[in-house]
């Protein structure tokens, strides 16, 4: 009886099967890695935003306000709070510069954006590497199953004894490569779609937050939903920020 299985698949196999293996299991432990880390990140950057909006418009002051968002300088709602009132007050104590070509509202967009691009930046940071793994993982495994089944024939043929029993071992093994490609991939692929989706609801709330802010900057007030639910702004005040 033929001796079978992964530690015989191992033993057996020469320099390139055991290469993709660990290569497969390298692309596993950076895709967990990834899909952890941003989980987590994705957990926090959620319990700042709940309730951020409304703690924030309904302080006393700005300073105050500030503080409903907390202390964490890693807090996107308050690094855009920090942009908006930094920008506004530098465009109104430096009138000699060249960007005072930019009126107040222009200025404030620009920067608000760059502040939500870089927000933007660090949420999506790693989940190439998810998208990486999950569009090549399944090659990578083809690759080493396709190179198994090679030797496999060739040491059948070399034997001279090519019966079912002794085709369809080898054979099966070479199989478990593409399997590993397929575990590698799954998981790399749904924590990407799942990260993703996360990540827009984040976003969706800084755009938000961001539009009133660049309202309060510019006219004195937070631009306020009307009843049918749409907010109630016009051009000069509308922040273009784009996901």
């Amino acid at each position: 009886m033929q001796d079978l299985g992964l530690s015989h698949l191992w033993s057996q196999g020469d320099f390139v099967m055991r290469a993709t293996a660990i290569i497969l299991l390298i692309m596993s432990l950076l895709s967990w890695i990834v899909i952890l880390t941003k989980a987590w990140d994705l957990i926090r950057l959620k319990k700042m935003a709940h309730g951020a909006e409304k703690r924030f418009w309904h302080s006393d002051d700005f300073d105050h306000a500030l503080d409903t968002l907390g202390a964490n300088d890693a807090n996107p709602f308050r690094m855009l709070a920090v942009t908006g009132r930094e920008a506004a007050q530098h465009h109104r104590a430096s009138q000699p510069q060249l960007h005072d070509a930019l009126d107040i509202s222009d200025w404030l967009t620009r920067s608000l954006k760059s502040a939500i691009d870089e927000a933007v930046a660090r949420m999506q940071s790693g989940l190439a590497i998810l998208a990486s793994v999950g569009s090549t993982a399944p090659f990578v495994g083809l690759f080493g199953t396709v190179w198994g089944i090679y030797h496999a024939l060739i040491g059948i043929g070399a034997s001279g004894v090519p019966t079912i029993d002794k085709v369809a071992g080898p054979v099966g093994e070479a199989l478990i490569m593409t399997a590993f490609g397929l575990a590698v991939a799954i998981p790399a692929v749904l924590g990407y779609n799942a990260l993703s989706r996360g990540n827009k609801g984040v976003i969706s709330k800084l755009n938000r937050f961001a539009h009133d802010l660049h309202a309060y900057f510019v006219t004195g007030a937070r631009v306020r939903p009307t009843t049918g639910g749409v907010r109630a702004d016009d051009a000069s005040v509308r922040l273009a920020v784009k996901n």
